[in-house]
């Protein structure tokens, strides 16, 4: 990867010592706050980024997506607006469908289960496809999901799941030009630079305090964003917040998303809002570190469930797999793994299927049990109940609708008769040895519940009014997502609120600065 290098002020301070000011100091460094950043500036704002992690760390969790992105769009000809590099080749073989604002609307309200904020859902859905524009304008490349999100039946590619677009480069590709792009704007970016608190006079944000290798320093701003991350990262408030058991949990993405943020708003008397006790938890590499490794990024995960089976220590099946499209079901399931017997469940599959399997099923850093027949296989899975696993592929080779073809870029209802947990899509009976299981844990990536904030993004009070100053965006925002969510509005929703809050914070400081000189 090619380090970015930037001019840093080494202790944020001009030569005579004075503390230096900034219309807009934004928190974090991943895809919402350089969205702010890179809105900020553009509205005439001089902007100053702090992010908490090293250069080689940095960007939150953005930097350990596979950076899908969730968009409207009404055809191709909107994708090759964001993909201009999309040949005519590549189009006569490819279905892309539609993802209209209508879809997108009915997967944030189902999956939420009706939970999500009316206001926000609507800025999130109406700005997605001009926000993702606008990157595009930043000089930030996206390319279609191919392999991953459609697979190619009868010659043809057929996009599912309303999950079509992805950044070039994946996670660390999306960090890397947006900082590109701040640094071609005069954006100073500082590293090991971890917020401590707001300073406010009591009415309205007017810096930050901060810790830069060591020395603590305060930086004057007369707006501030917050875009710093959830608390997956802070095993105290997992347990606090989440329940018993989320101690246990493996940290997807970066180490330094403690809650900080809305720690800091919180103290300065911000209002809480949405699914505190909610998160986006998937299955994820049982033997995985306690956090993410950048070298492995996002292959930790495994979520080619629907074409096989999952199992749990007592040898039985304990969820639908195929209930939906693993967009919508991902997000969830994983804390239904962590909820069985010592956290751990088996992937099974057969090899119909395996040539399925997404890439990362095919990692060095994988836990991958082989047998030639069913008993062979049970025999090797550790922790399992052999003889009940045995009997229970039994049940479901004995259940499968047989008689309905399998398609894998479809809702196919090839589902199962008389089990007490059924499958609804996508079964196949377990009988073409080699078979295949993959051991997984469960994956916390982030938090649900965060701070409140207005339709400019702007943070309220506990009297629901606005924090004069103060701005957010990005995963502390609460409201969005509660239970669950569909795959890839994660990184549309940072971005979205990140240009807005950059957008409302830039003018907001801006405005206040000609006021003055005026």
């Amino acid at each position: 990867m090619v380090i970015l290098r930037y001019l840093f002020r080494e202790f944020m301070q001009n030569p005579e010592g004075e503390k230096m000011d900034y219309d807009v100091v934004v928190i974090g460094a991943g895809n919402a706050a350089m969205c702010s950043a890179l809105a900020a500036e553009e509205v005439g704002a001089k902007v100053l980024v702090l992010e908490a992690a090293t250069e080689e760390l940095g960007g939150g969790n953005t930097r350990y997506t596979a950076g899908a992105i969730r968009t409207v769009y009404n055809g191709v000809d909107d994708l090759r607006e964001l993909m201009p590099d999309l040949t005519d080749a590549e189009c006569d073989i490819t279905d892309f469908g539609t993802y209209t604002e209508d879809q997108f609307f009915d997967d944030m309200f189902r999956v939420t289960e009706y939970r999500t904020d009316p206001e926000l859902v609507e800025i999130l859905v109406k700005n997605s496809f001009n926000t993702l524009k606008w990157m595009r304008e930043k000089g930030i490349r996206f390319a279609p999901i191919w392999g991953r999100q459609a697979f190619k039946v009868d010659g043809r590619f057929v996009f599912w799941g309303g999950l079509t677009v992805e950044a070039y480069g994946g996670g660390p590709g999306l960090c890397e030009a947006l900082w590109e792009s701040a640094k071609k704007r005069g954006i100073e970016i500082l590293f090991e630079a971890r917020a401590l608190d707001l300073i406010t006079d009591g009415n309205q944000v007017k810096g930050v305090k901060v810790r830069h290798k060591g020395k603590i320093e305060e930086i004057g701003a007369k707006s501030v964003v917050l875009a710093s991350g959830g608390f997956q990262a802070n095993t105290e408030w997992r347990t606090r917040y989440l329940g018993p058991g989320w101690d246990l949990a493996k940290v997807r993405g970066t180490p330094y998303n403690v809650g900080d943020g809305i720690r800091m708003a919180t103290d300065i008397g911000a209002s809480t809002k949405g699914n505190w006790s909610g998160c986006h938890a998937v299955g994820w590499e049982r033997n995985a570190p306690e956090f993410g490794d950048l070298a492995v990024g996002d292959a930790f995960q495994k979520h080619s469930y629907p074409f096989g089976i999952m199992v749990n220590a007592t040898g039985r099946r304990f969820v639908d797999e195929g209930a939906d499209f693993r967009n919508y079901t991902y997000a969830k399931y994983g804390r239904v793994i962590l909820n069985q017997p010592n956290q751990f469940a088996w992937q099974i599959f057969d090899q119909k299927v395996t040539h399925l399997l997404r890439d990362e099923y095919r990692i060095k850093q994988v836990t991958k049990v082989t047998g030639n027949t069913i008993e062979d296989l049970a025999s090797k899975l550790e922790g399992v109940d052999a003889v009940a696993l045995v009997d229970e592929i039994k049940k479901w080779n004995a259940a499968v609708q047989q008689d309905k073809p399998f398609n894998p870029n479809i809702k196919d209802g090839r589902g199962t008769n008389g089990l007490d947990i059924p499958k609804s899509n996508w079964a196949n009976t377990l009988d073409e040895g080699p078979f295949e299981a993959y051991q997984i844990t469960c994956g916390i990536t982030f938090t649900f519940g965060g701070v409140r904030i207005d339709g400019n993004a702007q943070v309220q009070n506990t009297d629901y009014q606005p924090i004069e100053g103060l701005f957010a965006a990005g995963e502390m925002v609460g409201g969005i997502f509660y239970f669950n969510y569909p795959g890839g509005s994660g990184l549309i929703n940072g971005a979205v609120f990140g240009k807005i809050a950059g957008e409302s914070a830039g003018r907001a400081a801006v405005g206040e600065h000609r006021s003055a000189a005026e």
